[in-house]
């Protein structure tokens, strides 16, 4: 496997309290985008992340499915959080997003929570292999809005769950074959608040090599506005 990420704080957030995590050993790609004041969503973030590839190497190393040791460890990470924002007052309320990927030779878990995304590029198409847990989704699952009027929504960062707000939560599992060649993007809204799947499939073609692919998104999305921090893992199974 080959890969290239970048996180970036965006043009008017002045702290990136998004996080990635890149674990080659165990699988693992991920990244999280956390939320709340003084700092909180950057601890949230991050100590999701950590939690979640210490414990999956530790679980995945004593025989556990690849799947229940994914989900168990995110809901893991999920209570860890919680606990945290009850003993300190100025993490109350702290959460994040989550959306990680697990590589086991030719299968691919995803395990998602929040509005982060991993899309499936192959053969010239982009497939998204999550589903967001926000209003707007739900709005367009019910057939009130459009996809598209979905992209545009005023409301679209309004979120529906989220990871450490709650003591217990359902995470969802995706799972896909991937073949040789095949590219996972794994990104925070910051990129796909600005960028739709058929501008990602576009600028990720274009480039010669991965690295030059994931600074082109970044650079579409800063030019675009880049309101939000702008986080992003591109592979190559």
């Amino acid at each position: 496997m080959r890969w290239a990420q970048t996180s970036n704080v965006g043009l008017v957030r002045a702290l990136n309290e998004d996080s990635l995590c890149i674990s080659p050993k165990v699988g693992l790609f991920a990244v999280a985008d956390g939320m709340g004041g003084h700092r909180a969503g950057e601890v949230a973030s991050s100590v999701a992340l950590r939690i979640l590839e210490r414990e999956l190497g530790s679980r995945l190393a004593g025989g556990a499915p690849p799947e229940k040791a994914l989900v168990d460890c995110v809901q893991e990470a999920n209570r860890y959080i919680f606990e945290m924002s009850g003993h300190n007052p100025e993490w109350a309320g702290m959460g994040t997003t989550i959306t990680a990927c697990l590589k086991r030779e030719q299968e691919l878990f995803v395990a998602q929570v929040g509005d982060s995304r991993a899309y499936l590029l192959r053969d010239g198409v982009i497939a998204r292999l999550t589903e967001d847990h926000s209003l707007v989704q739900e709005l367009v699952k019910k057939g009130g809005i459009t996809e598209e009027q979905a992209f545009t929504h005023p409301q679209r960062n309004v979120l529906t769950r989220a990871l450490g707000t709650e003591r217990s939560l359902k995470v969802d599992l995706y799972r896909a074959q991937v073949n040789p060649g095949d590219l996972i993007l794994l990104c925070t809204d910051g990129l796909t608040v600005y960028l739709r799947p058929e501008e990602l499939l576009l600028a990720i073609s274009a480039a010669p090599d991965l690295d030059l692919a994931v600074q082109s998104l970044l650079a579409r999305a800063l030019a675009c506005g880049g309101s939000d921090n702008i986080t992003m893992i591109l592979v190559e199974c």
